[in-house]
């Protein structure tokens, strides 16, 4: 059988790479297909044959692919698979428009319907700048072809029953789930009186309102990730609040959860890859309720979670979260459903069956 990954965009690290990493692992000689590739940005992507589209020569699309969101998805639409039996697209965006042929399988592993036309529409078009501008005045169209792109995969999968919600609420598609593969690392638990967020800094994360109600309470937090919000960020945090921007190891990373009192998110989170490290380092979530954490943690045994997301549910929470107690062995073994292993055996014998 032979079998090719299709990705929106190989120029960075995170939860859907390490999918891609998994992936590799069960099917070592599938290429990767993808509209740009930055080998400085990735280079966890060596280990591929990576094949790059026509936008990978157009300035600055390595880094910046909003400048090109009506070249996005033709550059998908012009790839050719007519060799492979199974296509498989690990996408968020624009990688499940790829045009395949009847013989060839194509399976969407959907990360989540494209956030910035879709459940995050409101706060992407709402962001100052191009950036914003740009997606009121080609949303409409974008969303028309995402809808298009929707309905070309054969099979969809989705990383999450939240994920699987907004597939059929958006696209009207059908959908399995398989949680994805987390790393988990045995950490030194300590007992430290820092509270943890790792996030992106962007808008639908709500990192602002987790830093409101840390200034109100003048509790330790620290904050690892970067993006376009960070010195909006950092302007609004008090003293109490300490951010780590720079490149962490993975050995970093798992010693800043396994020395904290607990992560917290107020995201609605697709699945939510950061809680499920966390409690593999034996740690407790503090998270928002609708969000896929909800599917990660146990309510009052793996975590708590907060129902608005504002300042004022998140201190009432925190509140309530120091008065309890939680079994760090528990958390541990809770976060094991989630490991690499039982990901590529799920997976594989998902595709197995729909071949």
């Amino acid at each position: 059988m032979k079998v090719a990954l299709v990705y929106d965009r190989v120029n960075k690290w995170g939860g859907a790479e390490r999918v891609l990493l998994a992936l590799h692992e069960i099917w070592p000689d599938a290429p990767l297909y993808t509209a740009v590739y930055d080998e400085k940005q990735a280079p966890w992507a060596k280990v591929f044959q990576v094949k790059p589209s026509f936008l990978q020569h157009f300035p600055f699309a390595k880094s910046y692919h909003e400048l090109y969101p009506w070249l996005t998805p033709m550059a998908f639409e012009t790839f050719n698979f007519g060799e492979f039996d199974v296509v498989i697209s690990i996408t968020s965006a624009e990688a499940k428009g790829i045009i395949t042929k009847p013989k060839t399988l194509h399976i969407c592993y959907c990360l989540t319907p494209t956030r910035y036309l879709w459940s995050g529409k409101d706060v992407y078009e709402n962001t100052p700048g191009m950036w914003g501008l740009g997606l009121r005045v080609w949303g409409p169209t974008l969303r028309k072809w995402d809808l298009v792109a929707s309905s070309r995969p054969d099979h969809y999968i989705a990383i999450s029953k939240r994920v699987k919600d907004r597939i059929k609420k958006y696209y009207q598609r059908d959908s399995d789930v398989i949680y994805p593969p987390v790393d988990i690392f045995q950490s030194t638990s300590s007992k430290s009186e820092y509270f943890l967020v790792v996030s992106r800094f962007v808008g639908y994360k709500r990192v602002d309102i987790i830093i409101d109600a840390f200034n109100h309470l003048g509790w330790p937090l620290v904050i690892i990730g970067d993006g376009l919000q960070r010195k909006e960020l950092q302007e609004r945090a008090d003293k109490n609040i300490r951010f780590i921007d720079r490149h962490l190891t993975e050995e970093e990373l798992h010693a800043y959860y396994g020395n904290c009192r607990a992560l917290i998110s107020a995201a609605d989170e697709d699945f939510g890859i950061a809680a499920v490290e966390a409690m593999g380092a034996g740690k407790p979530v503090i998270s928002f309720s609708e969000s896929g954490i909800s599917e990660v943690v146990e309510s009052g045994k793996t975590g708590i979670f907060f129902e608005e997301q504002n300042k004022r549910a998140i201190i009432s929470a925190l509140q309530t979260f120091i008065k309890k107690r939680f079994d760090p062995e528990f958390c541990r073994k809770q976060a094991q459903r989630f490991a690499k292993e039982r990901f590529k055996k799920e997976f594989k014998n998902k595709i197995l069956s729909l071949v």
